[in-house]
């Protein structure tokens, strides 16, 4: 027997035992001969003074033909405030009060990153924006201490790679960014691993990265160009019919290797790019959402990887087939995150993936660029 107060105060422990004590018409006095305590155990015990150990807990429920929870019950502690946190906030989405946030530490700073909820379904989150001025989250748990890898790209494929990556233990946490945004944040120290596809990747890396700070690991060759509905009942076969009248665009934004490319591609055809319905138009933030909006009748065409034409089962035009790389940091390499990275590309069953849902050419996956 112990006193209430030598015990963990995690939670505080309630007794209902005066209660089905006189419930079943036993006096104190029967109750304690009957368990093999004194008549004081029993009153310290229905007072909160005292706490029974097991053997006598497991006496007085036989006694009185009850559960011993029936008896004694584990009240939790008052529940901790939420732990609120800063966070640096990166990566598109509407950044409001209560909006889903997942974290990763990067440098020593702690990223937040919007959770973009799908139309379908909400999805996996550490915590919630409560104050977007001053990027301030409630976290449901501690900061997690999971491997976590950070990567800043417009990769429709990067659901393949997260669950791969899950396989070694690694989560992966993707900002959903065009290229000119990701090497950005990789400059700025914000985040692990900068997708990118842009025309002058090199001279662009070289410029923002002098003295060989980072490597530059291939992930795949894709096919991009003309997203349209299936069918293609507007009868969009090439660039010159953005021209047209009856055609509306879903653009992208600027500084995206999609954007580039549609400019390249209309400034070759002697085309206006402000002439092109839907051009000035708010632009989709990713191949998947752009394509999402001809999926859904918002629009016409748009410029998009084959792979997201696939996944809403559009129709797809090519314009030129890119290498998409990823950038790192040197001093990330040696990492666990970035390790299991590395080895992931060179999987075959991750590249089989790629190749058969994406319709990638993988032949350099993970070969070391720069």
């Amino acid at each position: 027997m112990s006193s209430a107060k030598d015990h963990d105060t995690s939670g505080v422990v309630r007794n209902r035992l005066a209660e089905v004590r006189q419930k079943r018409g036993i006096a104190a006095a029967e109750l304690a001969k009957r368990a093999g305590v004194s008549r004081q155990t029993i009153y310290a015990m229905e007072a909160g003074d005292y706490i029974p150990n097991t053997a006598v807990a497991l006496k007085l429920a036989r006694v009185l033909e009850v559960a011993v929870e029936d008896l004694f019950l584990l009240e939790a502690a008052p529940a901790e405030p939420p732990r609120t946190v800063e966070a640096e906030l990166i990566g598109p989405g509407d950044r409001f009060a209560g909006s889903p946030i997942e974290v990763c530490r990067v440098n020593g700073h702690l990223v937040g990153v919007p959770a973009l909820t799908m139309p379908w379904q909400l999805v996996p989150a550490d915590g919630l924006l409560v104050d977007a001025h001053h990027s301030t989250v409630q976290l449901f748990e501690n900061e997690p201490a999971e491997a976590r890898l950070l990567v800043a790209g417009c990769d429709p494929s990067t659901s393949v790679l997260a669950r791969h990556l899950a396989r070694s233990s690694v989560r992966l946490v993707t900002a959903a960014v065009n290229s000119s945004v990701a090497l950005d944040l990789l400059k700025r120290r914000l985040t692990h691993v900068a997708g990118t596809h842009l025309k002058d990747e090199a001279s662009t890396i070289r410029t923002q990265f002098p003295r060989k700070g980072v490597a530059v690991f291939a992930f795949a060759v894709w096919e991009e160009g003309l997203v349209m509905a299936r069918g293609n009942p507007k009868g969009i076969h090439g660039i010159a019919d953005l021209a047209r009248a009856d055609v509306k665009l879903a653009p992208r934004e600027a500084g995206s290797g999609s954007r580039q490319l549609l400019d390249r591609e209309l400034k070759a055809a002697g085309i206006s790019a402000h002439s092109v319905g839907g051009y000035d138009d708010p632009p989709a933030a990713g191949h998947l959402p752009a394509a999402w909006r001809i999926y859904a009748g918002m629009a016409d065409c748009c410029i998009a990887t084959r792979s997201a034409a696939r996944a809403f089962g559009l129709d797809f035009v090519p314009l030129a087939s890119e290498r998409y790389d990823l950038v790192i940091r040197q001093e990330h390499l040696e990492t666990t995150a970035v390790e299991r990275l590395l080895d992931t590309l060179a999987q075959a069953a991750f590249r089989r993936e790629l190749e058969a849902l994406c319709g990638y050419d993988t032949r350099e996956t993970g070969k070391r660029q720069l």
